[in-house]
């Protein structure tokens, strides 16, 4: 009886495949090997022969389909039917007429999606903007290539780049198309390899060409002088961030920010959407504002609707009654599509091996492969000419005797022997024997031998022209800069893509839809901060503080006001009352230093209520100095919570008084001394951290201590203490007219 299997026993290995029922044997193989044999092999070819462009700018399946249309002499004659393309095509890419038209419909005029579009299309082609808007099956649209595939195919047949056999071996194809411009960053392009993505965006084409000629005069030129930026087909603004082109010129890594353009019909009270970000869809605008209006948050929109039609894209945005459109945009930009990134993967091909280069990097490999080719066709002239010049020497020395060579044609009985009793007769080779025998009877006159000794001596010039051209690299160059000068001239047009500056352009922010109502707002000395309602405050007993702390500052304002905290590490930390919870008397309060998260041993000592950010802020400092700095000195257009510089650092900060109109404020030293001064003798001055001017000339050993307004002290002769200028010495303070004897004289 066979042994029951237990449990967690493991089945032995069975080496028959007869037994169990088995039809082949299993074969164990490690991951490693089943890697390396069987996934790398097709990882490889996606990387190398699908998905990643070459430096000439094109995938395999580009290509292919180009040089088609050309060979079917469709870069000079009429267009001819998709579908015949398609099926021509499939002679070089066996993939399926599908991804070959799919391939056609993206170079394509009519879709739109290349600055610089290669197919010249008739017909529905689809839209480069449209999610839904399918394109015509093959056999409705037509095509032909645009003139600027002229110069993709400049000298093709003069083996400026290398060839290869198709699939079936039976017609040769390019490896590289010979572009005499970097098409590599005008045409935009994107692949998803394996492991690995390309994403290329277009640069406008006059702008590449001008900066590959300043490369080609400095390679250490800056690029950014004429490459402003991405140029996209679908226009829009660029919001132009010079660090981030910068990190895209330097890396091949980055992104940019592109939204779309409008305009405001006032006679209708609508907007007009007329281009957009390349990298969305009409579609995906509409749906997103579309769930903005039913969640109550774009309640200023009547409707939207796409009015696309033959003029080209527009979406209308009807307004309600009231509604600043500029303000609704810089909403819609946030919150939708219409404003979106580009990512940058600039991910290139070189010799086979994918390499993520940068704009220079990308320049210097583009100019050293042209250079290489255009050496190849100069030199292919130049053994054309050599091989002619060759020719014209033997026919020059049989012309020199012509009566002989007559006379070697006529006594030779067999026709093969013709070619060589020439040779013989005139020490010239085979190739120069076989052309004079072909040379009509007519040609044997004075007259043709002449013009053939005249181009034998052109010839001998040509020839050492083209030798130079081939051994100097200054004259290569040039030939370089003029095509790329040509191919500007010819087929340069304006950027699509507008370039704005953030600083331009109006931000958005959102905020919660928040109650407002009255509160009362108290700091203490040590940094607790209270927010206590009306109610609240009237039904509590005293204000808590801990020992040894008491009130610093005291508000009655709205519980949505912006409020500032000036620390003693010269900062200032912005933020809301609604970022506080409503609290009682009877308790110490947020302790600020934990709230707002400020550094270790930083302590909070002033707040402001900016409002409308009116008025100004004095910084007096412990040397008798004071700084007065408008309060919009501190008004950011972003959400930034924390600045840095609030005030100098120079002295140590003694008070800070807040003033929406000039007044007079009494300054204090520790001499004690007191002068009183008018706020309209300091002027204002343009930056934070500015040291000011000298108000309280100091003694050693005495700093300047408070600063009080004048209302507000128990200064009784005041005339004793004003002074008509500054910097001055102030008076000695008097016992009467001290805090300390008002407060005696309240006692008693």
């Amino acid at each position: 009886m066979p042994k029951k299997k237990q449990p967690g026993e493991s089945r032995p290995k069975v080496n028959n495949p007869n037994v169990l029922g088995l039809h082949a044997a299993v074969v164990e193989q490690p991951i490693t090997d089943t890697l390396e044999t069987n996934y790398m092999p097709y990882a490889m070819s996606v990387i190398v022969s699908r998905a990643i462009p070459e430096i000439d700018g094109f995938k395999p399946s580009h290509r292919k389909l180009l040089y088609t249309m050309y060979k079917m002499g469709l870069l000079t004659g009429g267009r001819t039917k998709s579908a015949n393309i398609v099926g021509q095509t499939m002679r070089l890419n066996p993939h399926g007429d599908a991804a070959i038209y799919d391939t056609m419909v993206r170079l394509s005029r009519g879709y739109g999606a290349l600055l610089t579009p290669f197919v010249d299309s008739k017909g529905n082609f689809g839209k480069t903007y449209s999610r839904d808007m399918s394109w015509a099956a093959p056999r409705y649209t037509e095509a032909k290539l645009t003139p600027i595939c002229a110069e993709l195919f400049r000298d093709i047949d003069s083996d400026t780049v290398d060839f290869v056999d198709n699939y079936d071996n039976t017609m040769k194809e390019p490896t590289l198309l010979p572009t005499t411009f970097p098409n590599i960053l005008v045409s935009a392009n994107s692949g998803i390899a394996v492991g690995m993505a390309s994403q290329f965006c277009g640069f406008n084409l006059k702008e590449v060409c001008d900066t590959t000629v300043a490369y080609l005069k400095n390679p250490d030129c800056d690029l950014t002088e004429t490459l402003l930026a991405p140029d996209f087909p679908t226009g829009g603004e660029l919001i132009c961030d010079p660090d981030a082109l910068r990190e895209i010129y330097s890396t091949g890594r980055g992104s940019v920010k592109v939204r779309a353009k409008y305009r405001y019909v006032k006679a209708e009270n609508l907007i007009e959407i007329y281009e957009i970000p390349y990298s969305t869809t009409v579609e995906a605008i509409l749906d997103k504002v579309a769930e903005l209006i039913k969640a109550g948050k774009a309640k200023e929109i009547a409707d939207m609707r796409d009015e696309t039609d033959l003029s080209g894209l527009k979406l209308a945005i009807d307004l309600k009654r009231g509604v600043d459109p500029d303000k609704l945009m810089a909403k819609l930009y946030k919150q939708t599509p219409l404003e979106d990134s580009f990512s940058c993967n600039f991910n290139v091909l070189i010799a086979g091996s994918p390499q993520v280069l940068g704009v220079r990097q990308i320049l210097e490999e583009w100019t050293a492969w042209r250079t290489e080719s255009v050496r190849r066709r100069v030199y292919f002239v130049l053994k054309k000419k050599r091989d002619k010049l060759h020719l014209l020497k033997g026919l020059k020395r049989i012309l020199l005797d012509i009566d002989k060579a007559i006379r070697i044609i006529r006594e030779t009985e067999e026709e093969a022997e013709v070619i060589p009793n020439l040779m013989i007769g005139f020490g010239i080779d085979q190739i120069q024997a076989e052309y004079v025998a072909e040379i009509k009877l007519r040609n044997i006159n004075k007259e043709y031998i002449l013009k053939r000794t005249q181009e034998t001596d052109a010839l001998r010039d040509e020839i050492d022209d083209l030798e130079d051209i081939v051994n100097s690299p200054m004259r290569l160059k040039k030939i370089i800069v003029d095509e790329l000068n040509e191919a500007a001239k010819k087929y340069g047009e304006p950027r699509r893509t507008a370039i704005v500056y953030s600083h331009e352009i109006e931000t958005f922010t959102e905020e919660e839809t928040v109650e407002e109502y009255p509160v009362h707002i108290f700091l203490s000395r040590e940094g607790y901060f209270k927010k206590i309602t009306p109610l609240s405050l009237r039904m509590s007993g005293e204000q808590k503080y801990k020992e040894g702390d008491g009130l610093r500052q005291s508000f009655v304002t709205t519980s949505a006001a912006e409020i500032m905290f000036f620390t003693d590490r010269c900062q200032v930390y912005k933020t809301r009352l609604t970022e506080f919870e409503d609290t009682k008397a009877s308790v110490l309060g947020d302790y600020l230093p934990a709230k707002l998260g400020l550094d270790a041993g930083e302590n909070v000592v002033y707040a402001v209520l900016p409002g409308d950010y009116s008025g100004a802020l004095l910084f007096f400092f412990e040397n008798g100095k004071a700084a007065r700095v408008e309060l919009t000195a501190y008004k950011t257009t972003s959400n930034r919570r924390k600045l840095t510089g609030a005030y100098s650092d120079k002295s140590p900060l003694a008070a800070i008084v807040r003033i929406d109109e000039d007044q007079e404020l009494a300054v204090y030293s520790t001499e004690p001394r007191c002068l009183i001064f008018h706020t309209a003798l300091l002027a204002p001055k343009t930056t934070r951290t500015t040291q000011g001017v000298a108000v309280m000339n100091m003694k050693p050993k005495y700093h300047l201590d408070t600063v009080k307004a004048l209302e507000e002290t128990a200064i009784t002769n005041q005339s004793r203490y004003r002074v008509r200028a500054v910097p001055a010495a102030g008076a000695l303070l008097r016992e009467a007219d001290s805090e300390e004897q008002q407060m005696d004289l309240l006692d008693k």
